[in-house]
């Protein structure tokens, strides 16, 4: 939780880039919209151990301050603009989701 007690807010995606040169545009672009919405990436691709099921290639965490910061950056105009050019370059899930802030095993 934050210090105002709100749980943060993630996305959590699974992605499979088909055309890296073309994928470096929007990288360098959403960048725009994850500085505007306090995002820090807390996974980004690295090495990836596929226990159960079948994910995609490659995975993402990111963390906002917010679960609303989260939602507010996927439909603001900035990452809109970072979607269209990944258009064709890559394939995604992704989810945004509230923290957890109760009881731990």
């Amino acid at each position: 939780m934050t210090q105002d007690g709100a749980k943060k807010g993630y996305w959590v995606v699974f992605a499979d880039v088909s055309d890296p040169e073309a994928y470096k545009a929007y990288v360098a672009e959403n960048a725009v919209a994850f500085r505007k919405y306090g995002a820090r990436f807390l996974v980004r691709g690295g090495l990836m151990d596929p226990a159960e099921g079948a994910p995609r290639s490659r995975v993402v965490v990111i963390e906002f301050p917010s679960l609303q910061a989260a939602q507010d950056c996927y439909h603001s105009p900035e990452y809109a603009r970072a979607m269209a050019l990944r258009e064709g370059a890559s394939v995604m899930d992704l989810a945004i989701v509230s923290g957890y802030a109760g009881p731990q095993p």
